[in-house]
């Protein structure tokens, strides 16, 4: 099983489970924690090769798919006895949100995607080609640094940047390829996973500044009935740690809002 770290607040609190993203570790989560434990209880998990599950041996995958890497955060839930949680994804790790959201939409109460990916778009493409093919040949850090400065280019994006970064560095380059492999064929894999939207109240906050990923939400928001979008000025792709006191703000009043919603429509089915 994936490493994971719980908060406790109390029994009757919601569940929030919260998803980094590629290259990244539960500890991206630094300036959510403080906030959010005064009102849930708290799920991190390290998807696995990253974290403190680094050292945790997967010898019946050579290979990872989304849906190896969903079920891996499914099997936390139901060792915890989590029926339904919130979650909250960030980058990649919406995607996994999402791909939860397919196989048991009942264990979701709602969902907050953050610099989410719902489509590459062409310079993110040509990004994923160039390391496809020096990735055998070139160091991944360096490949990683320079995905992380064409997504993250500004001086406000600088702390995102050096966090990435500095969470990279715990990957070995057979793990980093094992997640790049990931990115082959994502938008048609994209494609099929958001053809159908579950009836699940969903937030899109995305930085104003991330070029790379916000039109295409945009566009998906535009389509969709159970899903809004927050925009977050002075932000890039890594909202959370941009501005992390507006993504609380925004997150914990959506999830909020969503828990005092399912909490009415019990109390009229009671009555």
């Amino acid at each position: 099983m994936i490493h994971y770290k719980t908060y406790i607040r109390g029994e009757n609190n919601e569940w929030v489970t919260f998803v980094h993203g590629a290259g990244g570790s539960s500890s991206i989560w630094y300036k959510q924690i403080k906030s959010y434990k005064e009102n849930f209880n708290i799920l991190l998990v390290d998807l696995r090769g990253h974290g403190k599950s680094k050292n945790i041996k997967r010898k019946l995958f050579k290979d990872y798919t989304f849906a190896d890497v969903s079920r891996d955060v499914i099997d936390v839930l139901n060792h915890l006895r989590i029926t339904s949680t919130h979650f909250v994804g960030i980058s990649l790790g919406t995607i996994i949100v999402q791909m939860i959201a397919e196989k048991e939409p009942e264990k979701i109460r709602s969902m907050v995607l953050a610099g989410a990916v719902t489509r590459l778009n062409f310079r993110s493409q040509m990004l994923i080609t160039l390391g496809n093919l020096v990735k055998h040949i070139v160091p991944y850090m360096w490949l990683y640094r320079l995905f992380a400065w064409v997504i993250m280019p500004s001086e406000r994006h600088r702390e995102s940047r050096s966090l990435f970064v500095r969470e990279a560095k715990k990957l070995c380059q057979k793990e980093f390829k094992r997640w790049f492999k990931l990115t082959r064929g994502v938008n048609s894999f994209l494609n099929v996973l958001l053809a159908k939207e579950p009836p699940i109240p969903t937030i899109f906050i995305m930085g104003d500044e991330d070029y790379m990923f916000l039109p295409s939400v945009q566009t998906r928001v535009s389509q969709r009935k159970y899903a809004e979008l927050s925009l977050v000025a002075n932000s890039g792709h890594v909202v959370n740690v941009d501005q992390p006191d507006e993504f609380n703000r925004i997150s914990i009043g959506f999830i909020q809002k969503q828990a005092k919603r399912k909490q009415h429509v019990y109390t009229m089915n009671l009555a």
